[in-house]
């Protein structure tokens, strides 16, 4: 079977890596370590076609080691201990380099198999995980390695490594490629940031273009089609999900509706309306609350019209709600409100209640005292009058403080007010 066209055009030195350059610029530090032979247990994190298995077997041969290759998808502990069995061997007399791709796969037993090996120098690990590995990754492994971040490459990137795909295709197969404009550009942007994904779509489009004369000619049409629609990363059970989330509330409580319809547009292509929903109806209480009451029933009415209308019509009621809180006036009063209140419930600082606050409607109330004593606010002037509610443990305590905004100003005068009849 035909080696597949990444690999027949993975670079073999560190400055033919598209992508990268905050780790393998001249200076930097991942660089400075590959360049000095002398190397260290490493975790790369990062998306799927990003460079991180390219550079290991850069490093690898660099280092004069012998490259071993698992996958923790289907490694098991005795592929591990064959590796381990080389340490021994002619073979490994230089050092082994373990490149294990998805190590978040590995049980903590075969994680465990491999300290062992890592913390007497036997063997040098590189490991690589499309997961953060602080969330995925038992931290032993973490403490005795190096963590590099390998981020998606772009699209002005991507285009080098396709135009060189299309020239390796014009090579092999002996006929010229031309195409359409536009065409290279359309496949290094379409890919999400993966050069793997997007050199696999320059040779698809060459296998799938119209034969001429003298060779094939690709339209723009048939990249199009045969790009996969993938240009924004995103996995609602990963890292990603929680990450444009974070970005979107974080928007709208900066008060950018453009970078926060943009979060919204990267959610919706992604078709988490449900995800967009939820938060939204948070953000209309935590962020926004009592500076604007009415946000939080506008905000429901937007989100149930998106849910009944489902994509892609509801990026309108949404794009509403979105704009609507940026634009609103913000207080976040209610939310440190109620956490402090739960705070002290949480420590038990909680007392007893007051007798008269105490329900007294049922017989034999009366004669434990339960409701006597109780001021009925409607029977008093503006319907208020000075009393404690709270435990006498708690009954100075101040939870809420009111906002500088115009509603809970207006809200702190009313209270004034009615409190100094």
């Amino acid at each position: 079977m035909k080696t597949p066209i990444a690999d027949r055009i993975r670079p073999k030195k560190l400055d033919d890596v598209v992508g990268q350059s905050h780790l393998l610029q001249k200076n930097r530090p991942l660089r400075r370590i590959i360049e000095s032979g002398q190397i260290s247990n490493m975790i790369f994190f990062g998306p799927s076609g990003t460079g991180k298995t390219t550079v290991a077997r850069i490093i690898a041969e660099n280092a004069g080691m012998t490259l071993y290759k698992l996958n923790g998808t289907t490694a098991s502990s005795s592929d591990i201990r064959d590796i381990i069995a080389q340490t021994q061997t002619f073979s490994g007399c230089e050092g082994i380099l373990l490149y294990l791709d998805e190590i978040q796969y590995l049980n903590k037993k075969q994680q465990q198999v491999l300290l062992e090996y890592i913390e007497n120098g036997d063997i040098t690990l590189i490991a690589s995980t499309t997961e953060n590995p602080y969330f995925s990754v038992f931290n032993a492994l973490i403490s005795r390695s190096t963590v590099f971040e390998f981020k998606p490459v772009s699209a002005d990137e991507i285009l080098k490594a396709v135009r060189r795909a299309f020239a390796i295709l014009e090579s092999e197969n002996g006929y010229h490629i031309t195409m359409e404009d536009g065409v290279a550009q359309h496949i290094s942007a379409a890919c999400g940031g993966d050069v793997r994904k997007a050199v696999s779509a320059a040779e698809l489009c060459t296998l799938a273009g119209d034969i001429e004369k003298d060779g094939v000619f690709i339209t723009l049409e048939t990249a199009k089609s045969l790009s996969q629609r993938s240009s924004m990363r995103y996995d609602r059970d990963g890292e990603q999900h929680y990450n444009i989330l974070s970005a979107f509330q974080k928007s709208i409580r900066g008060s950018d509706e453009n970078a926060a319809l943009h979060y919204l547009a990267r959610l919706l292509e992604a078709s988490d309306l449900i995800s967009v929903c939820r938060r939204l109806l948070v953000i209309a209480s935590e962020d926004i609350g009592l500076a604007y009451p009415m946000a939080v029933v506008i905000v429901k009415s937007c989100v149930d019209s998106a849910l009944q209308l489902g994509i892609p019509e509801a990026r309108i009621p949404l794009a509403q709600a979105v704009i609507l809180l940026c634009t609103s006036p913000k207080s976040n009063t209610a939310v440190t409100a109620v956490d402090a209140a739960i705070e002290d419930v949480r420590k038990g600082n909680y007392g007893e209640i007051p007798a008269y606050l105490m329900d007294g409607h049922y017989s034999g109330a009366s004669s434990l005292g339960r409701s006597d004593g109780y001021k009925f606010p409607h029977n008093y002037k503006n319907n208020y009058v000075s009393q404690q509610y709270l435990p006498d443990e708690l009954k100075d305590k101040k939870y809420y403080r009111f906002g500088s905004n115009k509603q809970e100003q207006a809200a702190l005068e009313y209270r004034k007010k009615i409190s100094s009849q």
